[in-house]
C-alpha cells in the first residue's frame, strides 16, 4: 500500500501531500507519514522543492486540525452519538476526551506527533468540550511543525530507502505512543501520591 502513495506523490506531488496532510487529521485512515517521507525523498531527488512540500503539509495539516476542531465544536453531542455505533472509534474518542478533559493543551500539543492515532479525536474532543480556540491552534501549530518538520526531512535524509524507513517508522511510532502513554500515566500516578 504503501508503494501505491509513492506513486501518487510521484504523480501528482504536492497535491497528494496536501490531500493526505489533511484528511489524516479528520481521521480518514490515509498513511500520511509515508506520503510525507515521499515528499521528502522526491525533493532529495530534485522532484519536489523542500520547503513547498514543508509548507504545502503543514498548512494542510493545520486546516485538517482546525476542520475538526470546528466540527467538534459544532456537532460535538451529534458526534459523540454517532461515534458509539462503532466501538474502536468510540474507544478512540473516550481516550480523547478523557485526555483533553484531564491534560488540556498538553493532549492537543503531543497528539499532533508524539500520539498521532489519537490525534484527530483530539482535535475532535477539543472542540467538542469547549477548548479555547487560540490555545488549541498555537499548541496545533508547534505540535504539527515537530510532525511534518521530522517526517519531510527524514524523507529527505534517507529518501533512497523508503520502504524500510516507512515500516521502522510505523514500528518507532506505536513505540513511541507506548512511552508517551507510560510517562503520562507515571507522572499521574507520582502526582496522586504526592496529593496523598
Amino acid at each position: 500500500m504503501t508503494e501505491f502513495f509513492f506513486e501518487l506523490v510521484a504523480r501528482w506531488g504536492l497535491v497528494i501531500v496536501a490531500l493526505s496532510a489533511y484528511f489524516s487529521c479528520l481521521a480518514v485512515p490515509v498513511p500520511t507519514s509515508a506520503v510525507m517521507l515521499a515528499g521528502g525523498a522526491f525533493a532529495a531527488a530534485g522532484d519536489l522543492v523542500l520547503w513547498q512540500v514543508i509548507s504545502v503539509a503543514y498548512v494542510s495539516a493545520l486546516a485538517g486540525d482546525q476542520t475538526g476542531f470546528q466540527l467538534g465544536r459544532l456537532g460535538g453531542g451529534w458526534l459523540t452519538k454517532r461515534l458509539v455505533s462503532k466501538p474502536k472509534r468510540s474507544a478512540l474518542y473516550a481516550r480523547a476526551q478523557h485526555a483533553v478533559g484531564k491534560w488540556g493543551g498538553v493532549a492537543v500539543f503531543f497528539s499532533t506527533w508524539a500520539v498521532a492515532p489519537l490525534g484527530p479525536w483530539v482535535n475532535f474532543a477539543a472542540g467538542a468540550a469547549g477548548y479555547g480556540r487560540l490555545s488549541f491552534t498555537i499548541l496545533d501549530a508547534l505540535g504539527e511543525a515537530i510532525w511534518v518538520s521530522a517526517y519531510v526531512a527524514l524523507g529527505y535524509a534517507f529518501g533512497s530507502n523508503l520502504e524500510a524507513l516507512a515500516t521502522l517508522l510505523a514500528d518507532w511510532g506505536g513505540l513511541l505512543t507506548a512511552v508517551v502513554v507510560a510517562a503520562l500515566a507515571a507522572i499521574a500516578l507520582v502526582q496522586l501520591g504526592r496529593k496523598r
